[in-house]
């Protein structure tokens, strides 16, 4: 499976990572208990989902997730409203299934971007 993508904040992930214990946000204001899940996104999603839901958020941070280090299994889901899938974490997330944390922030035009760059 492709590399997983996640967007939080920064306060959130440091604080998971200071102590020691996995992540358990689903997404901004709700907990995996609440919702079940984590939600994650493809590569390509990414930008959609920024300027969807976090358009006005500041002091973000795009979590880049290796599937086969995590430790709670991922399902690819469809959600209503739309025909795309998305892969949702059904557990915790732990740190060392993290292999990049980069600040996450609109241009100045306040639009997300994002492209995976591939080495050539």
């Amino acid at each position: 499976m492709e590399s997983l993508y996640h967007i939080t904040t920064g306060r959130d992930w440091e604080a998971a990572v200071a102590s020691d214990t996995p992540y358990t946000l689903s997404t901004l204001g709700k907990t995996l208990d609440e919702v079940g899940f984590i939600h994650c996104s493809f590569a390509g999603q990414v930008a959609r989902i920024a300027n969807h839901f976090y358009r006005d958020q500041t002091g973000l941070v795009l979590l880049t997730i290796d599937p086969a280090r995590l430790q709670s299994p991922v399902k690819v889901e469809s959600v209503a409203g739309t025909d795309e899938q998305f892969p949702h974490l059904y557990g915790p997330l732990h740190p060392e299934a993290v292999v990049s944390c980069q600040e996450f922030a609109p241009g100045p035009d306040g639009v997300f971007t994002f492209g995976v760059r591939s080495e050539s």
